[in-house]
């Protein structure tokens, strides 16, 4: 049974029957009058060629189908055409296929639009997972979510709205949830109010995802802090407690929308754990100081105060017009990322918002439970997502979850309005068939004439291709969090013209505060293309050393794949790793160089045994504090009686130079090139080191090195 909507909730669902993308930062509240911002039209972000900015030339595909015969439409670049994602259910639910473009009409303010562009994306949960490389960088992350084939859940655990009692009932729910209903190529993630989004990186292992929601403990109403942030206002009353709560939850929403957004223009899901946001607490609960009950507060012990008072309930509508323009602020972001929130009610069905022995009265209790489904019913339908609320059963709502994100209609348009007037214009999509429902955006904020002008602009120009690739192969800020091991993999030439592999393993300790198995076993399996074995087996020892270890082996020139796999007590898989590595033939006459090898030394001592050390262990890091000290090592291989020369350089993460460095032959081992690089005047940023070797007639040959220094 659908809860009653209050005043303000009914302001904000008025007439809103299709949702709504882009709404604008800070507009007014929305009512019937005053629509919220969706997105402009799409193709201001998209090339003449239809291929989306920044993505991949071709990905593997989800199933698709053009209701015109074309099974790829092309996408016009216009600043007028207007896309719209489209989800047509039957009675139950479920996904209606087969429709086409004549099935549909579309209105822009009332005036039927020509469909210039359709295709259903439907996505086969059946077939083989056509993958399984691990997430280890940006660029890896970018491209994942690029492939319409994998769908986007990230589970939103907000710990602070949800009780102890109902997070330990739900853990179950949603790790049942993500086994049953989640295909192998699914990218998931999980964020709590207070995580980083640095630290929000998409990931296959969808078994990190469920360790991870099986230690889900909610915190609604218990305000010991546990960290430096909740300590500077642990002391503060109870409701502004409550207030800060509940903005650092909403904003954290709002920004992993703006994250998602980066990351694939087409549809994402974030599934909202949480019980719900409170404009404002009862008398009886606003103590003096957060966790003190009782104290400072004179109502209470009383269930019946603020009832019947005037100021009360003026003092509560006032925040309520609070709670509103916090909620809107999140779903406008959401809905100009093309992001629809599901909100997941752990309660079941409920009588009230307090237990008894908050002793808040019945009416008062029944009020509050009203509002806090209320706000999770606005998050989810303005932003075309569902409200799983008020039922003991959730595994049956979060099905449709799922559902949503499997099949839908991409529709555009070009605007015969061609508005470009900054206002908001309606959007009415509609069927011809009957016992269909449609959902859709309501409408988009055309742009405004200046807009117009810097969307037609020319796109600046960045870094060369292969310094961003560098670049974005560093891992992100907090990919470590989940880490047990970093590796770096390097060619070299080895003994009698064969070529050498080495392969470097490094632990990643556990973030502070973190608690997970420990590892017992790291092995390595190396097999050319065809499939035959290089090598396979353990590689070093795990002690309380934490140090770094390295194995190598000779192979045959052609593509390498590695795969590491971290195991834990009873063969537990902690983590793995897939990769290629490409083995060149350095018996030829080509120039090359070696994969270059970072070594890195934390004291002077440690530097000066590195630089007499030939065999020194490469570091599988690349981020370096100032205080380091990076030595860098690379092998120009050439012809029978060829000299080749080595220079280095130091970029920037635009691919400008800063420094000439020098690249003299390494005392430990004549043959390679050595650069020595301190780090301790270069500001906290990302770097690259270019090593380029040349030699006569012979065209020149470069490798980059990227790294990060943290401070």
């Amino acid at each position: 049974m659908r809860p009653p909507i209050s005043l303000v909730g009914a302001l904000m669902l008025t007439g809103v029957v299709l949702t709504a993308q882009q709404p604008a930062p800070g507009s007014a509240p929305v009512s019937p009058a005053a629509p919220q911002r969706p997105t402009a039209p799409a193709t201001s972000r998209r090339t003449p060629g239809g291929q989306a900015a920044g993505a991949p030339a071709s990905q593997p595909p989800a199933t698709q189908a053009g209701g015109d015969g074309s099974d790829q439409p092309v996408f016009r670049a216009d600043i007028n055409f207007v896309r719209v994602d489209v989800i047509a259910t039957d009675r139950q639910g479920n996904p209606v296929d087969g429709l086409t473009k004549d099935d549909f009409e579309v209105f822009e303010d009332g005036k039927p639009q020509a469909i210039d562009t359709f295709r259903l994306i439907r996505v086969d949960t059946t077939a083989p997972e056509y993958t399984t490389r691990s997430i280890r960088s940006r660029q890896d992350e970018e491209n994942a979510a690029a492939d319409e084939s994998a769908r986007i859940f990230v589970f939103f655990l907000d710990d602070y709205n949800v009780r102890v009692g109902n997070a330990m009932a739900a853990r179950r729910e949603i790790a049942d949830f993500i086994r049953t209903q989640v295909a192998p190529n699914d990218l998931l993630a999980v964020m709590y109010p207070l995580t980083p989004l640095d630290a929000v990186v998409l990931t296959r292992n969808h078994e990190s995802i469920i360790r991870t929601i099986e230690q889900f403990e909610g915190r609604k109403f218990r305000y010991q802090p546990r960290n430096a942030i909740e300590d500077k206002y642990a002391q503060q009353p109870t409701e502004i407690v409550e207030r800060i709560r509940r903005q650092v939850s909403l904003s954290a929403l709002k920004g992993l929308s703006v994250k998602l957004g980066a990351l694939r223009e087409g549809r994402k899901a974030i599934v909202l754990i949480s019980e719900g946001y409170t404009a404002m607490l009862p008398p009886q609960m606003r103590d003096a100081v957060a966790g003190f009950t009782g104290l400072g507060n004179n109502a209470w012990g009383n269930p019946l105060a603020g009832e019947n008072d005037i100021n009360e309930q003026r003092a509560r509508t006032m925040a309520e017009f609070d709670l509103q323009s916090e909620l809107q602020s999140v779903f406008d972001a959401a809905n100009r990322t093309n992001t629809a929130i599901y909100a997941v009610d752990p309660r079941g069905l409920s009588t009230g918002e307090f237990d008894i022995q908050d002793n808040v009265g019945s009416r008062q209790s029944q009020e509050a439970l009203r509002q806090t489904m209320t706000s999770l019913q606005i998050l989810a339908e303005n932003t075309d997502g569902r409200a799983i609320i008020n039922r003991n059963d959730l595994s049956e709502g979060m099905k449709q979850i799922v559902r949503d994100s499997s099949a839908y209609y991409l529709i555009g348009y070009n605007s015969t309005q061609a508005p470009q007037d900054g206002r908001f214009h309606q959007i009415r999509v509609r069927l011809k068939k009957p016992g269909i429902q449609v959902r859709a955006r309501k409408g988009y904020w055309a742009l405004s004439p200046s807009e117009a002008v810097r969307a037609a602009a020319p796109a600046p120009t960045g870094p060369p291709p292969a310094v961003a690739k560098a670049v974005a192969g560093l891992a992100p800020a907090g990919i470590g969090a989940r880490r047990y091991v970093r590796t770096w993999s390097g060619v070299s030439s080895g003994d009698e013209g064969r070529t050498r592999v080495t392969f470097v393993w490094e632990p990643v300790p556990a973030p502070p505060g973190v608690r997970r198995d420990e590892m017992t076993a790291v092995t390595l399996t190396a097999t050319t293309a065809a499939g035959t074995p290089v090598f396979s087996g353990p590689v070093g020892l795990i002690d309380a050393s934490r140090l770094a270890q390295v194995v190598a082996f000779d192979a045959p020139p052609g593509k390498l794949r590695l795969k590491v796999a971290v195991e834990g007590s009873g063969g537990m898989m902690l983590d793995n790793e897939d990769r290629e590595l490409a083995v060149p033939d350095l018996t030829g006459p080509e120039l090359r160089l070696s994969t270059p090898r970072v070594f890195v030394a934390r004291t002077a001592r440690e530097y000066q045994q590195l630089k007499a050390t030939p065999a020194a262990t490469p570091a599988a890091t690349r981020e370096f504090r100032r205080t380091d000290r990076m030595l860098v090592r690379v092998e120009p291989v050439a012809g029978a009686g060829v000299t080749a020369s080595v220079t280095a350089r130091l970029l920037n993460k635009q691919g400008q130079k800063m420094l000439d460095l020098p690249a003299d032959a390494a005392p430990s081992a004549p043959t390679d090139r050595q650069v020595e690089l301190p780090l301790s005047s270069l500001p906290v940023g990302d770097y690259l080191l270019e090593l380029s070797a040349t030699a006569a007639d012979a065209p020149a040959v470069t490798e980059l090195v990227a790294f990060r220094v943290t401070g």
